[in-house]
């Protein structure tokens, strides 16, 4: 589902790869939908331990758990192959024919949204950033910056996309 998002891997697809008969999906899954919704959860739990290695980290200073996030984000892609992308910009890119999907999503990017405005926060708190920084702007434009970033170098098989939205972000908007 990584490389071919969630319209593009078929229930057949799926047990091919995972090398099992295809009743056993049936037995373990009552649609291919749950089976997304499950390795969706999969994903985030990991893209999770990341957010709490870095943006809600406070043993480290605000930018620089910051700079961690987006490099540990661009490092993730880049070890899976800018061709992949990320699950969560697929799946966001695909979601419409799935209610349950879209709407995880939408708690996803904003759980991801409230990590890098509770990291910008302190940020301005610890005198990085100015006392009138718009953080919950900043915020919102980073995951949606980030996100098209990532989709694409998806689309582009390449990270230029995503190493621009970095120093963009770095050298003209957290000044």
């Amino acid at each position: 589902m990584l490389g071919r998002g969630y319209v593009g891997a078929s229930v057949r697809d799926i047990v091919e790869a995972a090398g099992v008969p295809q009743g056993s999906f049936s037995n373990h899954f009552s649609s291919k939908e749950a089976f997304a919704l499950e390795v969706l959860e999969r994903y985030f739990a990991d893209a999770g331990r990341v957010i709490d290695e870095t943006l809600r980290n406070d043993a480290l200073p605000p930018l620089k758990r910051f700079r961690a996030y987006i490099d540990a984000t661009i490092a993730a892609i880049r070890r899976h192959g800018p061709r992949n992308g990320c699950l969560l910009g697929s799946f966001t890119a695909e979601c419409g024919h799935s209610d349950i999907l879209r709407k995880r999503l939408i708690e996803i990017h904003a759980e991801r949204q409230e990590a890098v405005a509770y990291c910008l926060k302190a940020a301005v708190k610890a005198g990085e950033l100015p006392k009138t920084f718009k953080v919950t702007e900043v915020a919102k434009f980073v995951i949606s910056g980030l996100q098209g970033a990532v989709l694409l170098a998806k689309a582009e098989r390449d990270l230029d996309a995503a190493e621009n939205f970095k120093k963009v972000l770095f050298s003209m908007v957290l000044i």
